[in-house]
């Protein structure tokens, strides 16, 4: 038992070239970039064309990706309005989906200098909800950070204000606290690309020990008096003594909830094994975790299991201050503007 890798198969792109793609049976839509902000209709187009090319952002290799084997979408967003028309396409050919919807509010900081107005986003989120399902999208406020003048108070009032107004459309919040000192390009890009911070100061937007202990304190209180769930993403496991359960962004136990009509991909879930089908272990007894199915490449505290990413880095317009996946907003913004609908990859 456990996985294998996923599976491969020939195709022949739209070059008349014949080559090997892999086969996923989940997708991850995407941690590298928002493709349902703004690679909606590439994305679409793909999906039509049956599959994708990929480039390995280590080693600039290609990938690529078919979906003749996909079972799930799992679409990562700050602003998923431009998709939300397209989400009928996935009904039709029984793809199941389900979204993680940041949704932040750093507008004085301008931490995230072109996602829409927090209104706006707020009406999205109900939007989505009434087109979807409240089990289909996930609150997330990611990352939690800090200024000179934004503390931990002012950050739950703000969470807060949301959650005040978005607590009905939705069944769980996930949050994280942000990582400064792990990614040397997001201390340049913060240092230089805001008034935020200087050298001095930089890291003081990380949280220490009791302030993580504090704000899950915080956000349990008021996420039960909204009757949700509060889960964190790739955090501490010492949060689990404030009663916060770790998040699985990629989600079996989700899955296995909203996708139980399809047999293949519960016997993935049942197995790792996406190569072949048994029916004698549908309907076996879960294992209480699946760590079989643990996503090895990703960091060790993140619980998500296998799927197949297909975002690039530095492709995505938000520009956000605080992002691993884009080196700096001009080589971002220049790649935003050669990117055309038809491409095999988003870059």
């Amino acid at each position: 038992m456990g996985f294998k890798g996923w599976p491969e198969e020939n195709i022949v792109t739209d070059t008349g070239e014949q080559v090997k793609a892999k086969s996923p049976m989940i997708i991850s839509a995407s941690r590298g970039t928002d493709i349902p902000a703004f690679y909606s209709e590439w994305f679409f187009n793909r999906l039509k064309k049956g599959y994708l090319k990929w480039i390995n952002p280590f080693n600039g290799k290609p990938t690529y990706i078919s979906f003749s084997n996909t079972s799930v979408v799992v679409f990562w967003s700050k602003n998923p309005a431009p998709v939300i028309p397209y989400l009928p396409v996935l009904d039709r050919l029984n793809i199941g989906y389900y979204f993680l919807f940041t949704l932040n509010d750093y507008e004085q900081e301008q931490f995230e200098p072109n996602v829409p107005p927090l209104a706006e986003r707020i009406e999205t989120f109900k939007k989505l909800f009434e087109k979807i399902g409240k089990e289909k999208v996930i609150w997330r406020y990611d990352p939690l950070m800090k200024t000179s003048n934004l503390d931990v108070k002012e950050l739950i009032r703000r969470i807060k204000k949301i959650g005040n107004a978005i607590h009905p459309y939705t069944e769980k919040l996930v949050f994280s606290f942000v990582q400064i000192g792990r990614y040397k390009k997001v201390q340049q890009k913060l240092l230089k690309e805001t008034n935020q911070f200087d050298k001095t100061n930089l890291l003081q937007a990380e949280f220490s020990k009791a302030e993580k202990t504090e704000t899950a304190k915080q956000l349990n209180a008021l996420t039960q008096n909204w009757g949700i769930q509060l889960a964190s993403c790739a955090e501490e496991l010492y949060l689990l003594n404030c009663g916060i359960q770790a998040n699985k962004c990629i989600d079996d136990d989700l899955m296995r909830r909203l996708f139980s009509y399809d047999t293949k991909l519960i016997n993935f879930l049942n197995t790792g094994d996406a190569h072949n089908f048994n029916q004698n272990v549908l309907f076996s007894d879960k294992p209480t975790r699946a760590d079989f199915l643990k996503d090895k490449g990703q960091r060790s505290t993140c619980r998500c299991i296998y799927s197949k990413d297909i975002g690039q880095y530095n492709t995505c317009p938000h520009l956000c201050k605080y992002c691993y996946a884009n080196v700096s907003s001009e080589s971002t913004i220049k790649k935003f503007r050669e990117h055309h609908p038809e491409n095999e990859s988003i870059c």
